[in-house]
């Protein structure tokens, strides 16, 4: 932490915020303008995908902001939290920043970290043994399920954002109701005014395929098939964080199109530093493991895949029918 304080990778950066959120806008603006000019179903739907990519880079807007990465002032980060993910995305920020907040505080463990605990995807094998009737087979064939079921992702944010306001941990139930809720019936009610409700009806489907399709296979590959921790690990920090994660190999493409999230090691070690400051950190922190004797893991775009198929597949392989 000492050496990347002091190459200022820790300072806040909100000019380059500013310029981010300019250019989402402006993409948003774009893709909803052309929603009201074109009527052919083509390229209503093809807008509707590129309105679903919007969507993917808003929700990396939403994280930052929920990382407090953007301001040096909490109630700035906070402002632009609620306005995306309720404003713009019909997202509950607070559901958001209470369960990527749970992920940071323990990844991959089998108890408390919720992103390898639900209902969809058997993560390990004590879970995929534990299901039953249609989602005993779901678990079996996981492997092949998987990137189909990413398509419902979206729709299943929706689901969870309101199901949180309904918890004790939801602080501020009423202003996400009440953001989310105008979202909707903007949303919703534009839609139909300017495409009818069936043309309306392919845009939402579309768009809300494409963005929880985009979103889930820039988190999918960030710890999904590394080790798993329980409560009998004794690991301090740093090989919590590390040793839990894999990043993908970066370039300037690769970072716009994962938000920088292919540094996962480094952000899960730095979680409020600046989405422009990781592949800087990038260097110190890998020469820093390399030092200690910490594995240091990182791979390929299309290998992270393989390897998330392979482990979801060796998961569920228990319950498949045994071979004639």
């Amino acid at each position: 932490k000492r050496r990347v304080k002091d190459a200022g990778l820790l300072d806040k950066q909100p000019w380059f915020y500013a310029m981010c959120i300019s250019a989402n806008l402006g993409m948003l603006g774009v893709c909803l303008l052309l929603l009201v000019l074109v009527k052919n179903p083509w390229l209503v739907a093809l807008d509707a995908a590129a309105l679903g990519l919007v969507s993917g880079q808003l929700g990396f807007q939403l994280h930052d902001a929920g990382h407090k990465q953007m301001f040096e002032k909490n109630w700035k980060n906070h402002l632009v939290g609620y306005f995306t993910g309720g404003g713009l995305l019909g997202m509950s920020f607070d559901w958001w920043v209470d369960k990527h907040n749970r992920h940071h505080a323990s990844p991959n463990h089998v108890d408390d970290d919720p992103d390898i605990n639900n209902l969809a995807i058997a993560y390990n094998r004590e879970q995929a043994l534990e299901r039953r009737g249609a989602m005993r087979w779901l678990a079996a064939y996981q492997a092949f399920a998987f990137f189909p079921m990413l398509f419902f992702l979206g729709v299943s944010m929706h689901v969870s954002s309101v199901a949180f306001q309904f918890t004790a941990s939801a602080k501020h139930r009423w202003r996400e109701f009440a953001i989310m809720g105008g979202h909707l019936l903007i949303y919703i009610s534009l839609m139909v005014f300017f495409l009818g409700p069936w043309l309306a009806l392919l845009a939402i489907a579309i768009h809300k395929g494409v963005a929880g399709f985009y979103m889930a296979t820039v988190f999918a590959p960030n710890h999904k098939g590394m080790p798993q921790i329980d409560d009998e690990a004794q690991l301090y920090f740093l090989r919590t964080q590390v040793l839990t994660a894999r990043n993908v190999f970066s370039g300037p493409m690769t970072d716009l199109w994962y938000g920088s999230l292919n540094y996962q090691i480094e952000h899960h070690l730095f979680p409020a530093m600046p989405r422009n400051q990781v592949r800087r950190a990038h260097r110190i922190v890998r020469e820093f493991c390399g030092e200690v004797g910490v594995a240091y893991y990182e791979t390929s775009i299309i290998q992270s895949y393989r390897e998330l198929l392979v482990f979801l597949h060796w998961v569920g392989k228990p319950l498949l029918p045994a071979p004639a």
